[in-house]
């Protein structure tokens, strides 16, 4: 059974997990004033010691969004990385656990109000995909992504997760189990909530930052995994065809972790299962997160 959060820290005291709360008429929840950070926390299964994965980056691009949002007298990144250990240490998981880093306006106000800033973390358990090792069917929205002259995509803010939920409630209702997302120039972008790669004749090929994607922490980590695996990477404009003649597809995220895509509107992927250099950079993955391989060591950091 998995570990129980009981406590969480907002605006840096910890109280009781179902303690914390705003008022429903605060900016962050009537606006969708609201930026935030997915971070995990693995468990070295030699060691029975917890670190937390990539940290830095993630506290950085948190610190992207907070400036593009014009937040007051938001918290500095120092109390931010203090508030996410002093949540992991006060609800002393047993395993993995998942760790959500919120900064929103917790005032009332109008939709332009810029303060008073408020923040939240939690660290609670969370299930790795049932679809780790059969894959997941994906189909292509009619839903397009949300263009970075709109709703840029690179923040990442609660409000956008608007446009992925639309497209993820149509997928599921049209049998499959996530949605790939379109520019409106009908290149490849990504899915609702991770990170799109392919692999073609052996190159592992991700959407440019121009296709309105999320710059994702994961995705920085697998292009670096697979070039250290000796693959060729690119980071380019990707078209939906390709899907269709993709030797292998996978997507990544922090939640998702990394999960292979084994259909894409109903034409299966390669052979219709998880391809090797999918299933290779899986295990690097889970190998640098957990801290069994030597490598990369800064990507981690001790819960102590």
């Amino acid at each position: 059974m998995a570990w129980t959060a009981r406590t969480i820290i907002q605006n840096g005291r910890a109280i009781p997990f179902e303690e914390a709360s705003i008022h429903p008429l605060a900016v962050g929840l009537a606006y969708g004033a609201a930026v935030f950070e997915g971070i995990r926390a693995y468990m070295n299964p030699a060691t029975g010691r917890l670190s937390v994965f990539r940290l830095e980056e993630h506290l950085v691009r948190l610190d992207q969004g907070i400036k593009f949002m014009r937040f007051d007298d938001a918290p500095s990144r120092d109390v931010l990385r203090q508030g996410v250990m002093d949540a992991i240490k006060a609800n002393q998981p047993d395993d993995d656990c998942y760790i959500r880093l919120q900064v929103h306006i917790e005032s009332r106000g109008t939709m332009a109000t810029t303060g008073t800033v408020g923040w939240v973390c939690a660290a609670i358990p969370r299930e790795r995909s049932t679809k780790r090792e059969t894959g997941l069917a994906a189909g292509v929205s009619s839903w397009v992504r949300i263009a970075d002259n709109t709703m840029p995509a690179r923040i990442k803010a609660t409000a956008n997760y608007h446009a992925g939920r639309i497209a993820t409630q149509q997928a599921k209702a049209d049998g499959y189990d996530t949605p790939i997302l379109l520019t409106r120039e009908g290149k490849v972008s990504e899915t609702a909530g991770a990170c799109l790669f392919m692999v073609r004749d052996g190159v592992v090929i991700t959407p440019a930052r121009d296709s309105d994607i999320l710059e994702s922490v994961t995705r920085d980590t697998v292009l670096e995994l697979a070039r250290e695996n000796g693959f060729t990477t690119q980071e380019r404009r990707a078209d939906r065809t390709e899907l269709y003649v993709a030797d292998e597809v996978f997507v990544c995220g922090t939640g998702q972790e990394l999960l292979p895509v084994t259909s894409v509107d109903r034409l299966a992927v390669g052979d219709g299962k998880p391809g090797a250099i999918t299933l290779r950079l899986q295990a690097a993955y889970e190998s640098v997160v957990r801290g069994t391989t030597d490598a990369h060591a800064e990507w981690r950091t001790p819960v102590v």
